[in-house]
């Protein structure tokens, strides 16, 4: 954000939602529920995942020997390879190949954009044709791809036939996209005539026969090679894999994950150099008459291969569902959330791969971590964890400010200067909670006094039209101190509290204190509060590691000693379940996942196992709309609090909506305040329907707790002070 302001990017923003937006939101939240339905509809989805995975990950293991092998095949074949360094090395041996003069047909390939190799050909006098369709609009528009499958995807239909008309003053209206299409084609079919060249890139490549995996939805890419003399394929390194058999998982894969299609329009299995059409008995022309050339980009992939960070990007199939399922991207898609070439939450790893980090740090920080694009990544891609790296990595390469000396001696992170104020804030915030609990309410007036709230925004970018946390004088810890509890428990547990509920929603701690002693459970508060979340998010790896080294040290004597973890907040018990394990040692990570439990996932259990709902708050068909946490539903654990709410006799119905849009500071962020309402405008919505209309919303995070607050303009509960039986005499 050093390039650029925060009210800057806040405006340009703005511009592109109301610009692209529209267009954007129907077309990706169209290609996600596609995603769910057909997905839904294969006997071992998670099956194929993990086969696609382990083929991912042995092919990057054993890739020296692959491209070895695949050279040698394609060789054999007849054709060409040539390993290029970077783009200019790929470029000078595309040029060689391409006469000044000579026309270009091209089917889509990201690689070929990531190399720039249409400038490239353009400017040493070559024609260069994009023959997908939502790649000759952009061409024709002179715009930059804004989605990895659906490039055009920020454009409307009337956007795409005024740019028709002007462009070519057709002598017939074109309303639909039948008549679009068909005109395009009329336009493309004289330009595959006279093509000398022809230009594809490749899904996956075969080691052991040289055969390329194409998947498009138009055929042009098929046309594109059989139309031509000379076939170039343009392909990262990383598309290799062993076996033509090891293609079927992806074949299911990579359609349904991308558009939702069960299957693609067309899956061209090609074994290039390959014949030209015959007639009859008559061969026009054969193989040995045509030339093929494969190109295979390294351009950063080797170096990203023996990156431990980085290596898993180069498992992505390119197909989307990263960007299609993120709440963010449905927003603002790839002209926002994007760099040079790649868009979407694996853009992160893979700009920072091939472009470096430049690229990144103008988007990656609207990747919130919540998680969803790993369940929806068909080969199961930490992506949060890469973008939290990258994140790590530009803020240590951030330049030094001019009172980065007071800074590094004053804030307690273990971060290096250079870092934004804002980050630096944010990811102290437990600094914050604890100073605003100590000298609450004198603390609470300061924080909304009008001056002070411009000066936030100024310096540290907490945009003003957010209310504030408000600070209790008590804590949590403070006020189960002096508690007793029962006599003759059946369980102990050591709840962590995450510091707003124990420095600010005390009474949902309240809450859960009272429900698990209700459940003869008797509760100890633990010292620390502070997960490594609020550090994790802003990419402070190392003030997180320490975070985590230190619940760690409070947490594991009392586990070795019988006693169960408890959290309240979804998204600290994501780190103890999760991101620990990137982390913390492996031992250590598995002790304080295994014995970590969600409090109404805890009280279900209880529930299972014997103890009385009777202890509980009668819900006497209370009618209440829930929303549940994006981590919590990643971790599964959405249906526990929703059978808990039930069985205790409340009416219920929930949200299908993802994301609330506030994603921790992500919604208090001044740059980004207007993606986290436009997000949250669906929940909104769906919780003002005449069936959801005056019942008590209740929401499990903090993040949801303030979104739907601002939003609906009423207070909302977490669903255990709702379980929670009165404080007793």
């Amino acid at each position: 954000m050093s390039k650029q302001s925060k009210r800057a990017k806040a405006a340009q923003i703005r511009e592109t939602m109301a610009a692209e937006g529209e267009a954007v939101q129907e077309n990706t939240k169209g290609f996600n529920q596609g995603r769910y339905d057909s997905v839904a509809d294969l006997e071992d989805y998670q099956g194929l995942k993990d086969e696609a995975r382990q083929i991912k990950e042995a092919a990057i293991e054993q890739l020296p020997e692959l491209i070895e092998q695949l050279t040698e095949t394609v060789e054999e074949n007849g054709g060409t390879v040539y390993l290029a360094e970077d783009e200019a090395d790929a470029n000078e041996y595309i040029q060689s190949l391409v006469e000044s003069g000579e026309t270009v047909v091209k089917s889509k390939s990201m690689t070929s954009e990531e190399i720039e190799v249409n400038e490239h050909l353009e400017s040493a006098g070559a024609e260069v044709v994009e023959t997908d369709l939502g790649e000759w609009v952009l061409q024709l528009a002179e715009e930059e791809p804004s989605h990895i499958v659906a490039p055009a995807i920020h454009k409307s239909r009337a956007s795409i036939a005024e740019l028709f008309r002007e462009r070519f003053d057709p002598d017939r209206p074109l309303e639909t996209p039948e008549d679009l299409t068909a005109f395009a084609s009329e336009q493309l079919a004289s330009k595959f005539d006279d093509a000398d060249v022809g230009m594809t890139g490749a899904n996956f490549l075969t080691a052991d026969s040289g055969t390329m995996m194409l998947v498009t939805s138009e055929g042009n890419a098929r046309k594109t090679v059989a139309a031509t003399d000379t076939h170039v394929a343009v392909a990262g390194v990383e598309k290799i894999v062993p076996s033509v058999e090891d293609l079927q998982p992806f074949v299911e894969l990579i359609g349904r994950s991308g558009t939702g299609q069960d299957i693609t329009s067309y899956i061209s299995l090609l074994t290039p150099p390959v014949d030209t059409a015959t007639f009859g008995d008559e061969t026009i022309e054969g193989a040995e008459d045509r030339e093929f050339h494969l190109v295979l980009i390294d351009n950063g992939r080797m170096e990203m291969r023996e990156d431990e960070q980085l290596r898993e990007t180069l498992y992505c199939i390119r197909c989307s569902a990263c960007a299609n399922t993120c709440a963010n991207f449905q927003q603002v898609g790839g002209h926002e959330f994007g760099g040079e070439t790649y868009t979407g939450g694996i853009a992160g790893g893979w700009e920072t791969g091939v472009h470096g980090l430049d690229s990144s740090e103008e988007f990656v920080d609207l990747c919130t971590g919540c998680s969803r694009c790993v369940e929806a990544c068909p080969v199961g891609i930490d992506i949060p964890w890469i973008n939290t790296v990258v994140r790590d990595r530009i803020n240590r390469g951030a330049d030094d400010h001019a009172y980065d000396f007071l800074v590094d001696g004053l804030t307690p992170d273990a971060e290096s200067g250079g870092m934004s104020y804002q980050k630096r804030f944010f990811g102290n915030f437990v600094t914050v909670a604890k100073l605003g609990s100590l000298f609450a309410p004198v603390s609470n007036w300061l924080a909304d006094f009008g001056p002070n709230r411009w000066i936030a925004e100024k310096l540290l970018g907490v945009d003003q039209r957010r209310d504030m946390p408000t600070f209790q004088r008590e804590t949590l810890k403070e006020w189960a101190g002096d508690r007793d509890g029962p006599t003759d428990p059946d369980r102990e547990v050591l709840m962590l509290a995450d510091t707003y509920t124990n420095y600010m929603h005390v009474e949902r701690g309240k809450a859960a204190v009272r429900t698990l002693e209700a459940l003869g459970v008797s509760v100890e508060v633990a010292d620390v509060t502070e997960s490594g979340r609020a550090a994790l998010s802003q990419g402070m790896v190392e003030t997180a590691t320490k975070h985590g080294e230190a619940v760690a040290e409070e947490l594991l004597p009392h586990i070795e000693a019988g006693r169960d973890i408890v959290m309240v907040e979804p998204s600290d018990l994501a780190m103890l379940r999760d991101d620990y394990g990137q982390l913390l040692d492996e031992k250590t990570y598995e002790q304080l996942s295994e014995n970590s439990y969600e409090i109404l996932e805890y009280v279900y259990g209880l529930l299972e196992n014997g103890a009385s709902a009777d202890a509980l708050a009668d819900g006497d068909g209370e009618e209440i709309a829930y929303h549940g946490h994006c981590q919590q539903r990643t971790l599964g654990l959405a249906a526990h609090t929703e059978a808990v709410l039930e069985e205790l006799g409340y009416d219920l119905i929930t949200s299908d909506v993802e994301c609330c849009g506030m994603a921790g500071s992500f919604g208090f962020k001044q740059q980004y305040y207007d993606v986290s309402m436009a997000v949250g405008e669906d929940l909104r919505e769906q919780f003002s329907t005449p069936e959801a209309e005056g019942r008590t919303i209740v929401a499990s995070g903090t993040s949801c707790h303030d979104q739907l607050t601002d939003l609906m303009k009423q207070d909302v509960p977490h669903p255990i002070e709702l379980v929670a039986p009165l404080e007793r005499a």
